[in-house]
């Protein structure tokens, strides 16, 4: 049996979150909602601007979950569930037939990714995948409120950590392959870790660096 993880932006969803959980707020946001996530907007473009991409994502995810706050799960669901339906033409099928065929040998199957947690059990929810998730949590008061703000954001060197973290608790796996999906520059400490790297969908970048390590291409070529 081997243990596979599955990044999600990029590579099982082929779309934008960013743009998708946008076009929601369009529909739901009041004023005063979109005037936080666009005070976020302004500082992760800021800090974007010196720190890089990953940290400009970081803060956009920051600035959106406050809009979150006081939410019930309910609540929220509905508002995954949207995204879901804006974004379920933008699954990359090949590599979900892949996953079930994983599935099929036994494999575990971790969905390991920056997104946001309710996102990414909306959306395995839709694709009818029984995975394991582990990624960036909405955190929740003792009355099941949102409080607004996100746990530890689950990207580059910390999908390492808290994958490792997971095998040393389980008690059922003997030995294990580790395979990798995955399609970012961000993910590289994650596909050396791996015994199995497979990169998807790479880009120029990222298809240089796959070449120099000889990882394995899923999918095709992307500009």
């Amino acid at each position: 049996m081997s243990i596979v993880t599955v990044d999600f932006d990029g590579t099982l969803y082929q779309g934008n979150s960013f743009k998708a959980m946008f076009e929601i707020g369009k529909k739901r946001f009041s004023a005063k909602e979109w005037l936080v996530v666009a005070s976020g907007l302004v500082r992760a473009t800021a800090v974007g601007l010196t720190k890089g991409k990953l940290k400009f994502q970081h803060e956009f995810f920051k600035a959106f979950a406050k809009t979150f706050k006081n939410q019930t799960n309910l609540e929220l669901d509905l508002f995954f569930k949207e995204l879901v339906e804006l974004g379920k033409d933008e699954v990359h099928q090949e590599l979900v037939y892949k996953i079930r065929e994983h599935q099929s040998k036994g494999d575990t199957i971790i969905v390991l990714s920056g997104a946001l947690q309710p996102f990414l059990k909306a959306f395995t929810t839709y694709l009818d995948l029984d995975v394991k998730i582990i990624s960036t949590e909405l955190l929740f008061d003792q009355a099941g409120h949102c409080t607004g703000e996100i746990g530890e954001i689950v990207n580059g060197d910390v999908k390492v950590q808290r994958l490792k973290a997971w095998i040393e608790e389980q008690t059922n796996i003997a030995s294990h392959e580790i395979w990798a999906y995955a399609d970012s520059e961000s993910d590289i400490p994650l596909l050396k870790y791996v015994t199995h790297p497979m990169v998807v969908n790479p880009k120029t970048d990222m298809l240089k660096i796959a070449e120099q390590n000889s990882w394995p291409i899923f999918g095709v070529v992307t500009a």
